[in-house]
């Protein structure tokens, strides 16, 4: 794979941490959680570590090499997801982060703007849940070709196909990815909406916060059996609403504050100076039409320093 090389001995591995990173980033978007992500990056460098000296100078590109094996990583951790997730507690949810945390870390300089709106929100709640519908190949494919900018060669090598099987792939997941985020307004009005729907849930106002709703909306909660939450999805406007209402009527405590993410404005609960939950939302033609609810504490430690 064709990326930067370290300043530094290439054979010391010290100087390979300044990639770390940049190789986060990339896993977390191939997997949907920092945790796992920060284990998949970890484990390339373990395989580094075990190299003795004379393979590791044998990697003229040992950036590569980290980037290749992170991914390969990755890919197994997706082969196995369907099972694992088969037996988590209620709805699996991406882990939201906040919106400069992995913005801009190493993702391709391209030139056409559909594909850079791709780049840049590649790390939102909306589009790694469509990511979640892929087949784990077609994700990697993504990730490392529209995100990264790889090469198809580069791609292919990650994942023992073809240069042109692994163009297909990146084709279909991208008609995929520009599918599962037709119709989203742009992020102005995106925020325009959160912000009445933060007023009339604060307000305890049905009425304008079903108003808000898509007739289809879908809400979506995830406490991972740590927290609670809803153990299936929640459909309707009416029942979205009162659903929502409930949750605060519940946590009488908490506050609801914007924050920012790649999906744009968000919402979280707050108790006690720390952040229980984070809301985020997909609106289209000035409704919102799916809730995403975050309640596992695992997947909130982004939001909260260190206790």
């Amino acid at each position: 794979m064709e990326e930067r090389v370290p300043t530094g001995d290439v054979r010391d591995g010290a100087a390979l941490e300044g990639e770390r990173g940049r190789l986060v980033g990339l896993a977390y978007r191939m997997l949907g959680t920092t945790a796992e992500a920060e284990d998949a990056v970890q484990e390339a460098f373990v395989r580094w570590y075990r190299l003795d000296d004379a393979a590791r100078s044998a990697i003229t590109n040992p950036a590569g090499w980290l980037t290749r094996v992170t991914s390969r990583v990755c890919l197994d951790v997706l082969g196995s997801a369907r099972v694992r997730r088969e037996r988590y507690v209620g709805p699996w949810l991406p882990e939201p982060v906040p919106g400069d945390l992995f913005a801009r870390d190493g993702g391709a300089d391209v030139a056409d703007p559909a594909d850079r709106v791709v780049r840049d929100e590649s790390v939102s709640t909306a589009l790694l849940v469509v990511l979640e519908a892929m087949t784990p190949a077609e994700r990697v494919a993504f990730v490392l070709h529209d995100v990264f900018g790889h090469t198809f060669a580069d791609v292919a090598e990650v994942l023992g196909r073809t240069p042109a099987a692994a163009r297909q792939l990146a084709s279909s997941a991208r008609a995929h990815a520009r599918a599962g985020r037709s119709g989203e307004v742009a992020a102005g009005e995106h925020d325009r909406v959160v912000a009445a729907f933060a007023r009339a849930a604060g307000g305890d106002d049905l009425a304008a916060l079903t108003a808000l709703l898509d007739p289809s909306v879908e809400l979506r909660s995830d406490g991972g059996g740590v927290a609670r939450a809803a153990l299936n999805p929640v459909h309707g406007a009416s029942k979205v609403a009162r659903f929502l209402l409930g949750v605060l009527h519940r946590q009488a405590d908490a506050r609801l504050e914007p924050r920012s993410t790649a999906d744009g404005a968000a919402l979280a609960f707050v108790r006690g100076g720390r952040v229980t939950g984070v809301v985020n939302v997909a609106v289209v033609a000035g409704r919102v039409t799916a809730v995403w609810v975050q309640w596992n504490p695992d997947k909130l430690t982004r939001w909260n320093p260190p206790v």
